[in-house]
């Protein structure tokens, strides 16, 4: 039976200041190697994560204000669409996040304009292949992405910690906090600079959460006889919706500028027959509401209907409907494991991690 790569594993407590004290969870474990599919079962079990820097609850702190107030009627409704309005603005995701990046504040003794900030910053956009954002605290207390015209009395520098490609090494650490240094000394202001043991620490710990649920999914369409023709078969692909990659993979766009799910051909640029479809599903950056899995298996079993070929996993044996059902309960368990964790499947934030 086809299923994501994973088996259950018993995830470690290394890090109980970053990731919180809670009890040892059970976690999926997809392969640690990237796309090599095997096909044991998806088991996941909820975990949760906790900020390295605990970000500020702009929503709690206004559902408090509103509770304590002494309003009625009009005002208090008047109130509580403010109040409304300033939790939509604040919950929009900006590029430092407090749960994958490593957060170094520079706090200056008077408020510095927007377009200083952007001046010095703007060379520092990734130290080795991680990448680093910025946002701003103004007067007011409010972060928000550095702009023209705007004055602000802290920078917040974050570095990714985490991403495929594996977690924030010493090294990278060392560079950003002396690039760091270096920006803080042109602004006067004030670094305040983390551990580096932590900060390593935080990181691999963030690691392991990526490992295990860094977890593909593929479906293949096999020739049930004669191998298509790639020129034939490409121009049927695209009036279905595919897009061709510059890498010559096909992707089938989710209708908001990213990929729902990508087609291999699974030969080179000079071959001209095929007899071997391959679909595949990078399942935590697929939002569950875009039901990536099911586009996914109607769209091989279109794909078959159509070609005169067969639907079949990795060792070449015959999906059934139900056994494709079977997997879609399992996608939806993995899920809700991500929503638990707080790092929904789809969002920037697992796109980031899983980038």
């Amino acid at each position: 039976m086809l299923s994501i790569n994973g088996r259950n594993i018993r995830r470690k407590k290394t890090v109980e200041n970053a990731f919180g004290d809670g009890d040892d969870d059970a976690l999926l474990s997809p392969s640690d190697t990237p796309v090599v599919r095997q096909e044991p079962k998806l088991s996941p079990e909820h975990t949760k994560l906790e900020p390295a820097l605990e970000p500020h609850s702009e929503q709690e702190a206004a559902s408090t204000a509103v509770g304590t107030d002494d309003v009625s009627g009009t005002e208090a409704e008047a109130d509580t669409e403010t109040v409304a309005v300033a939790v939509k603005v604040h919950a929009k995701e900006l590029p430092v996040d407090e749960l994958i990046d490593c957060v170094i504040p520079l706090e200056f003794d008077t408020p510095m304009r927007g377009e200083k900030l952007l001046a010095e910053i703007a060379e520092l956009k990734y130290v080795g292949k991680k990448p680093v954002h910025f946002v701003g605290i103004t007067a007011a207390g409010d972060k928000d992405v550095i702009a023209t015209g705007g004055a602000y009395t802290t920078l917040l520098a974050g570095i990714q910690m985490v991403s495929r490609s594996g977690p924030l090494n010493e090294l990278e650490y060392s560079e950003f906090v002396m690039k760091l240094r270096a920006i803080a000394d042109n602004l006067s202001a004030h670094p305040d600079v983390p551990d580096m043991n932590r900060v390593i620490s935080n990181a691999k710990e963030l690691h392991q959460f990526v490992s295990e649920h860094d977890a593909q999914l593929s479906v293949n369409i096999a020739a049930n006889g004669a191998a298509w023709a790639l020129n034939t078969l490409l121009a049927a692909l695209e009036k279905m919706g595919f897009d061709q990659r510059p890498d010559g993979r096909l992707m089938m766009p989710d209708g908001d500028g990213g990929s729902l799910f990508t087609l291999s051909t699974n030969v080179g640029v000079s071959e001209t027959m095929t007899s071997r479809l391959t679909l595949l599903l990078d399942v935590p950056c697929v939002a569950p509401a875009r039901d990536g899995f099911g586009a996914m298996a109607a769209c091989a079993r279109s794909l078959a209907t159509r070609l005169g070929g067969i639907v079949v996993d990795d060792g070449n044996r015959p999906i059934s409907k139900e056994a494709l059902d079977e997997i879609a309960g399992q996608v939806s368990e993995f899920y809700s494991a991500m929503e638990e964790a707080q790092v929904p499947a789809g969002s920037v934030r697992a796109q980031r991690l899983f980038s």
